[in-house]
C-alpha cells in the first residue's frame, strides 16, 4: 500500500464558497453535547487557503471569513487553522518569517493579522480556533538561498537536512527542539487559542532510496540507546513531553493535540498493533509512538487519520476505529477520528469513495463506541465544494443540530 496521507495529492484553488441546500433528511438524531465537529484549514501551498499568494488583505480576510461562515453553516464547531506551515508564521512572530503563502514573498508583512483575526472572528461565531503547526518542515524545496535571509534555517544551517525534495530541522539537535517550541509558544503567548495541533509529520515520509542523514546528531547525541530508531522515537517523545509542559505553564488550559497518520504499528510486525497491513507505520517510519502518547495520557486528544473506507483491504475503517477506541479507553486523551472528506467522489479513489453515504457510515459505526468522541474533516476546500453531496450527507445525518465545542 502506497503512502495514505491527506496532502498526497495535487494542489489547486479554493472551491467556490456557494453550497447548495443540505440533502433530504433522514433520521436526525439530536445532536451529542461536546462532541467535536472539526475542519482543517491548510494553507501550505494555498490548498484551501488563501486562495492564492498574494491577495490583498482584505480578500485574504474575506475568504478566511468566508470559510468560518461554512463552518457554521454546516454546523461543524472547530477549525483547525494551519498557522505554521514551513517554518513561517501566520502571526507576527518573535521568530520566524511571515508566511509566503499569505504575500508570495516569505517576510513579507500581509498588513493585516491572519490568527488574530481568526480567532476572533471564530469565537464570535461560537467556533473554536486550533493553531495547527508542523514542527520541522522547513521548505518545499531543498534551496536555503530561497529562504529569506533572517530565516532561522540560513542562520543556522546545520540545523537542517535535505531529503525527498524539502528542507526539513533536524530532530535530533536539543537546540532545535528547544527553538521550535519556542516558536510555537510565541503564538500561545500572543493568542487565547483554544488549542495547539500539531499534524503527522515528525520525521519525514520515507522516500525510497534516499537516507535522512542525521549521523551527526546521531553520533553527538545516541549514546546509550539500542538503535537509531530508538534514539529518534525518544527525540520526538520529547518533542511532545516538552511541548504539553510548555503550554500548560504559558496558558493553563489550553489545549494540546495531536493528528498522526492512522496505524501505529501492524499486528505482524507487533501484536499490540491494528490488523492491517499498511506500508507506512508511524512508530517505524516516522519514529512517533502514538499509542504510547495515548496511553500515558501526555496530550489532550489525538485525532488519528482514518483516511480508508470501511472494507479497506489494508487499512479497514472499521477495524482501525475500534482499535483507537480501545487504546484511549481509560486514558485522558480523547478520541477524535480524522477523515477523508477530499476522498468523496474522486474518480481516482476506489467504489467505495462514488458512494455519497460512505463517510455518513463512518459516524454512525462510531457512534458504537463511546472513545471516539467526534470527528474532523479534511478539509475545508472539501466542505465547501462538497463533491458527491457526502458532507451534505453527514450534516443531514448527524448534525441536525448545532453542537457546542468539546469542553
Amino acid at each position: 500500500m502506497g503512502r495514505m496521507t491527506r496532502r498526497a495529492f495535487t494542489v489547486a484553488a479554493l472551491s467556490t464558497l456557494a453550497m447548495g441546500p443540505a440533502a433530504p433528511g433522514r433520521a436526525r438524531p439530536r445532536a451529542q453535547a461536546g462532541e467535536m465537529r472539526g475542519m482543517w484549514i491548510a494553507t501550505v501551498a494555498n490548498r484551501d487557503w488563501p486562495s492564492a499568494p498574494g491577495l490583498t488583505a482584505a480578500r485574504q480576510r474575506a475568504e478566511l471569513i468566508g470559510l468560518l461562515d461554512l463552518a457554521v453553516q454546516r454546523r461543524l464547531n472547530t477549525v483547525f487553522l494551519q498557522v505554521r506551515p514551513t517554518a513561517d508564521a501566520l502571526w507576527p512572530s518573535s521568530y520566524e518569517p511571515w508566511s509566503a503563502w499569505l504575500t508570495g514573498t516569505q517576510g513579507q508583512n500581509p498588513g493585516w493579522d491572519p490568527l488574530g483575526t481568526a480567532l476572533k472572528e471564530a469565537h464570535a461565531r461560537g467556533l473554536q480556533l486550533h493553531a495547527w503547526f508542523n514542527p520541522y518542515r522547513v521548505a518545499n524545496h531543498t534551496d536555503p538561498a530561497r529562504l529569506v535571509a533572517s530565516h532561522p534555517a540560513r542562520r543556522h544551517p546545520d540545523w537542517v537536512v535535505p531529503y525527498g525534495g524539502k528542507l526539513y530541522y533536524n530532530p535530533g539537535l536539543p537546540e532545535v527542539r528547544a527553538f521550535v517550541q519556542d516558536a510555537i509558544l510565541d503564538a500561545v503567548k500572543k493568542y487565547a487559542v483554544d488549542a495547539v495541533h500539531f499534524d503527522d509529520y515528525f520525521y519525514p515520509y520515507p522516500v525510497p532510496g534516499q537516507t535522512f542523514d542525521d549521523d551527526a546528531a546521531y553520533d553527538r547525541h545516541g549514546a546509550g540507546f539500542p538503535s537509531r530508531g530508538a534514539w529518534r522515537r525518544d527525540n520526538i517523545d520529547k518533542l511532545v513531553r516538552e511541548t504539553a509542559a510548555r503550554i500548560a505553564q504559558v496558558r493553563p488550559g489550553t489545549q494540546f493535540g495531536i493528528s498522526p497518520f492512522g496505524v501505529w504499528r501492524n499486528a505482524a510486525t507487533d501484536p499490540l498493533g491494528s490488523d492491517t497491513r499498511a506500508g507506512v507505520q508511524t512508530y517505524d517510519d516516522l519514529y512517533a509512538d502514538t499509542r504510547k502518547w495515548v496511553r500515558g495520557g501526555w496530550i489532550d486528544y489525538l485525532v488519528p487519520q482514518l483516511y480508508w473506507n470501511i472494507g479497506f483491504a489494508d487499512a479497514d475503517y472499521a477495524e482501525l476505529l475500534p482499535w483507537w477506541a480501545e487504546t484511549a479507553r481509560g486514558s485522558r486523551t480523547r478520541l477524535y477520528l480524522g477523515e477523508a472528506l477530499y476522498k468523496a467522489g474522486d474518480p481516482a479513489q476506489p467504489a467505495a469513495w462514488q458512494d455519497p453515504a460512505e463517510l455518513s457510515r463512518h459516524l454512525t459505526l462510531a457512534k458504537k463506541y463511546p472513545q471516539a468522541r467526534g470527528h474532523v474533516f479534511f478539509s475545508a476546500r472539501e466542505v465547501a465544494a462538497d463533491r458527491a453531496g457526502a458532507m451534505a450527507r453527514v450534516v443531514a445525518d448527524h448534525y441536525a443540530q448545532p453542537a457546542p465545542p468539546p469542553a
